[in-house]
């Protein structure tokens, strides 16, 4: 009777541990990505998920440990090896030179300078091909600057399939994507995985996980935790696995409405490089609301920003403050009138890296609060960072730590307890949450509701869907600096706003759910 020899498992991480001075990054962890599976990879910031790809892709070189890809060992330290054995990744941030056609940055370097224009047409043909077998539908001439976002990740997708990749490793495949273009996404690795592709998944949208997932691998502190098929879990055990603990989940409760807090009326501002400015915006903001802002990143949302901060001055429309006209407005003005920024960036504009957390807790107050005749009442300025780390659960070892030593987390809970602290009228609430873990993301959320709970409107600036439809009361959608009609919590489904996102709607009716 003849032995069935088992085929190798797509790629094998086996008991990788790697160690960054005092920090423990990945403590044993070993699995497997079988041949044509999908194996999502779950984890909070600081799980070990980054340092894993970087050993895998040669970056880095494991203490202990080994990688293998379909039985071949890979030499620890080659960069190169990975791809030479069928490794690719997509990256969340796309590395396309714009000015280039499709074939030509799918091409770059893969072959010789000599060579690369003489071949242009077998790159073209192969192109093709491989567009029509995987669904991947983009024209091999067309310059990239041209292209969708949508579009340019089919590009990426084709640059590791071009070099002939059977493992493809995507990181947060959809963040830039709009729901539709996501589900298209979706449709076309399916596919790939019939076609015998094998694909690690890594992504915080634990819906899209149980959407396309096999299997689900669990890291938590460095260690891989658990490792679920699809069938025996769900999201609420994978946060669970992920955090270690049980997350208390917000339940959406319906808010009464008060008085207009902040009017925007036809404003618009210049757009800057890539990014659209403001395109005859109307926006109002009503005491106990919030309203949540949806879109792909670079359509507007920085212009709305800036000028709700006083950052920038609208070159036209007008702004007004509870009823009142503004004739004047500068971030003094706007901190003045009752507005709290939580900046999108808390690292460049949220935060002064090299002052300490008292420093930075009086940021924006210490003119009014802490200062008698010029000088700073340090006493008190410390007294007051004191208050917010306690109440605000800022994890440091004391108000005299430097602020860029801070997990991001702590460093959001200190920006959120230096604007919730001042009782704004008016939050605005630019990715609160970007980048941060489970837990982190919870605490945010709940504090952003108990503020407009107790009167404030908001507005949450958001390119996760998930957060915007699970906080608002009602959502816009912002594309190419136009701004959607306000749409209801309960009419705010993913194609909804998908229509919008895609530019759509803005000629017509907002299209109904279904």
């Amino acid at each position: 009777m003849a032995t069935t020899v088992q085929a190798p498992p797509a790629l094998c991480l086996a008991n990788i541990t790697k160690r960054f001075g005092s920090v423990l990054a990945n403590d044993d962890v070993s699995f497997d990505l079988n041949q044509g599976e999908v194996l999502a990879l779950l984890g909070e910031n600081g799980a070990g998920k980054t340092t894993l790809m970087n050993i895998l892709f040669g970056q880095y070189t494991a203490d202990t440990g080994s990688v293998s890809v379909f039985g071949e060992t890979l030499p620890p330290g080659k960069p190169g090896a990975a791809l030479r054995a069928g490794v690719g990744m997509v990256h969340q941030h796309f590395t396309l030179a714009a000015n280039l056609s499709v074939w030509e940055n799918i091409a770059l370097g893969t072959q010789g300078i000599g060579s690369f224009v003489l071949r242009s047409g077998q790159v073209r043909a192969k192109i093709r091909d491989l567009s029509a077998r995987f669904h991947l539908d983009v024209d091999p001439d067309a310059r990239v600057s041209t292209l969708s976002v949508g579009e340019q990740q089919r590009v990426e997708i084709l640059k590791a399939l071009y070099r002939d990749a059977r493992v493809l490793i995507l990181d947060e495949p959809t963040a830039v994507l709009t729901p539709q273009e996501a589900q298209d996404l979706f449709a076309t690795l399916r596919q790939a995985v019939e076609m015998g592709l094998s694909i690690i998944f890594i992504s915080h949208k634990l819906h899209e996980v149980m959407a396309l997932a096999d299997r689900i691998a669990v890291l938590r502190h460095g260690r891989l935790v658990a490792t679920r098929t699809r069938a025996e879990t769900n999201p609420d055990e994978l946060v669970s696995l992920m955090v270690g603990t049980a997350v208390d989940r917000h339940d959406y409760t319906p808010r009464t409405v008060g008085a207009p807090r902040l009017s925007l009326r036809n404003v618009s501002t210049p757009s800057t490089g890539t990014r659209f400015g403001l395109n005859n915006v109307s926006l109002t903001l009503h005491a106990g609301q919030i309203v949540g802002l949806a879109g792909v990143s670079g359509n507007g949302q920085a212009a709305l920003s800036d000028v709700i901060s006083g950052l920038i001055t609208p070159s036209g429309g007008d702004i007004g403050i509870a009823g009142q006209g503004i004739t004047e407005w500068s971030p003094r003005i706007a901190l003045s009138h009752g507005i709290g920024r939580i900046p999108e960036d808390r690292h460049k504009t949220g935060t002064i890296a090299d002052f300490d957390l008292t420093e930075n807790a009086v940021l924006e107050t210490y003119r009014d609060q802490f200062s008698r005749r010029g000088w700073i009442d340090w006493r008190g300025a410390r007294a007051h960072a004191e208050t917010l780390r306690e109440t605000y659960d800022v994890r440091t070892s004391g108000v005299d730590s430097r602020i860029r030593l801070l997990s991001g987390g702590n460093m959001q809970k200190l920006i959120l307890g230096r604007v919730l602290e001042q009782s704004p009228q008016i939050i605005l609430a630019n990715q609160p949450v970007r980048g941060l873990d489970i837990g982190a993301v919870t605490y945010v959320h709940r504090r952003l509701v108990e503020a407009a709970e107790n009167g404030a409107a908001v507005l949450l600036i958001s390119e996760d869907l998930d957060e915007v439809r699970k906080l608002s009361d009602v959502v816009h959608v912002i594309s190419d600096g136009r701004l959607s009609p306000p749409i209801p919590r309960d009419d705010a489904t993913p194609a909804v706003l998908g229509h919008w996102m895609a530019g759509n709607g803005f000629e017509g009716e907002v299209p109904h759910a279904s």
